[in-house]
């Protein structure tokens, strides 16, 4: 296919999927997903095998919904669907790994037949279960759990269903806002998809998807070959909860293919939620090599074959059922570190130090002239240095995300955010610093408790440094100004405060090889003291 075309039409694939993205922010109903944009929008072919996202859509979201659909279709297969069908599950094991996501795929028709289908990964408000993130022994405390169903039926909404999962949730029109939200923005891209095969005279897209999947495949091949073939090793404790957990990763590349291995990782828990399923491992592998390979290919279903991962069965990255699985993130989000710690050295450039992780917390409850509120925020640490960059400020990683605004949130729920400003020498010292991490303080202002749900991490071991690099400060919480640890739902009482020190990010090589220009702009910042400009650079910056 000549490589102009081709480009063209991917481009145009992909400008479909901004399209549904951004209908999705603008018609949503949940902070979670409208603000925090915690959804994906993938495009499959006609065979449920992704051809492209999104361009905000989080990356293990795009690997994981094509495995979800091709389990949707051993329940439903492809020619027994009709136009108006609209499939969904959230069940930990088919999907992303815990309940709040739910995986929606609808078929779309051009002549008569299934063309492709519009699949969106959204973590919706509430499912239920109990109030909390990581305190719970099994997943049947976490919420309603939906094996694939048809929540509409060729156009016509399951009238039951959605009774069924209104009744089994706090916030209702939330959660059905958004589900329905979706269904819309799925219309609008399955008419953009068949006014794309009438622009280009196609019958359907067989031949691009083949294009597609197989010159990534070949480049992500070509990229992997260039590496040198061996085994590479590297163990990494975190925080886990209660107990720390260790992950282990054995890395062989062997011509154009990567096999990852776990054995060697912490056993399954019951006494958190932080187990994870082989999906949103198989998903968060993926990730660093995409980074690191293959950056400006698009995502898409090529790119995944070169790379195979095992992990035992019943060890914490692929738990059985009915492990708890709610705040599985604890885990998925340091499998890059592990990673990384394997491989910086081949990786070169491209490596990454030890992030500040996402703290992801919520406030739910009644409040006169707010109603019943939830209110989601996704703030981040700071981002590990790499060879030649500095590592960035808070920001989302390893996954996509924003935080949402202190304006929505204080109108949305009552609660006055009074700082959120730069943690100063929590990055990690290195040729390149680890970013900073960041102080939040928020107070309730509601007449009556609500309830706070929190999920810190890296608040025992630290963002890891590399060749060198230091690693970053531990993040730390303070409810009333005494430090706590442990993360059961918080009745957050009118006046209370809580405030989040969120970890700074590991540096990458030797402090002392700093350039002194760099260290005076990092204090001119504010991400570092002159105390700490002494202490690992040698650079006397003046109080």
């Amino acid at each position: 296919m000549d490589p102009i075309a081709l480009e063209i039409q991917w481009q145009r694939l992909i400008a479909i999927m901004d399209e549904i993205d951004n209908a999705t922010v603008r018609t949503s109903f949940s902070t979670i997903v409208g603000e925090s944009r915690d959804f994906a929008c993938i495009l499959l072919d006609q065979d449920g095998l992704s051809l492209c996202q999104s361009s905000f859509s989080p990356p293990n979201f795009c690997v994981i919904l094509p495995r979800t659909a091709r389990i949707m279709f051993e329940r439903f297969p492809v020619h027994t669907l009709q136009e108006g069908d609209v499939l969904i599950t959230n069940d930990p094991w088919f999907g992303t790994g815990h309940l709040p996501d739910y995986v929606v795929v609808t078929p779309t028709f051009y002549k008569g037949k299934v063309v492709g289908f519009m699949g969106t990964v959204a973590h919706l408000a509430d499912v239920g279960g109990h109030i909390g993130d990581i305190e719970a022994t099994d997943v049947f405390t976490e919420g309603l759990r939906l094996t694939p169903c048809k929540l509409f039926e060729a156009g016509k909404p399951n009238a039951l269903l959605e009774e069924i999962i209104g009744n089994n949730c706090r916030v209702p029109e939330m959660v059905l806002g958004d589900l329905h939200a979706i269904i819309g923005t799925h219309w609008i891209g399955a008419r953009r998809l068949q006014e794309f095969l009438e622009d280009y005279d196609l019958d359907d897209l067989v031949d691009l998807a083949d294009e597609i999947h197989t010159r990534s495949e070949t480049a992500m091949r070509k990229a992997i070959e260039a590496l040198p073939d061996g085994k590479y090793e590297f163990g990494l404790d975190i925080d886990g909860y209660i107990d720390p957990v260790h992950l282990h990763a054995t890395v062989e590349i062997r011509g154009s293919d990567i096999y990852v291995d776990y054995s060697g990782t912490s056993p399954q828990t019951r006494k958190a939620a932080i187990n994870c399923v082989y999906n949103t491992t198989f998903a968060s592998t993926l990730y660093p090599f995409k980074c690191a390979l293959a950056s400006r290919i698009p995502n898409n279903e090529g790119l995944f074959r070169p790379v195979h991962v095992s992990a035992p069965e019943g060890c914490i990255l692929n738990c059985t059922y009915p492990s708890p699985v709610k705040a599985r993130a604890k885990n998925t989000n340091n499998i890059n570190q592990v990673l990384f710690g394997a491989l910086w050295s081949v990786l070169g450039e491209h490596a990454q130090a030890g992030a500040g992780s996402i703290w992801p917390f919520h406030f739910s409850g009644t409040e006169d002239g707010y109603g019943r509120f939830k209110v989601h925020i996704l703030p981040h640490g700071g981002r590990g240095a790499m060879r030649d960059l500095d590592g960035m400020i808070p920001v989302a990683f390893p996954h996509n995300s924003t935080v949402t605004p202190t304006e929505i949130m204080e109108s949305e729920a009552p609660v006055l955010m009074w700082r959120k400003e730069y943690r100063p020498d929590s990055c990690g010292a290195g040729r390149r610093r680890g970013g900073p991490g960041q102080i939040i303080t928020v107070q309730s202002i509601a007449k009556n408790p609500m309830t706070l749900t929190l999920r810190p991490d890296k608040m025992i071991f630290n963002p890891p440094g590399l060749n060198g690099g230091q690693p970053g400060k531990v993040g730390e919480v303070y409810l009333n100004g005494e430090k706590i640890t442990r993360f059961p739902p918080i009745q957050f009482n009118p006046g209370d405060t809580i405030e989040f020190h969120l970890p700074g990010a590991g540096g990458f090589g030797d402090p002392r090889l700093r350039e002194p220009e760099r260290v005076r702009a990092d204090l001119e910042s504010g991400y570092i003291t002159p105390a700490f400009a002494r202490q690992w650079y040698g650079v006397d910056v003046g109080e």
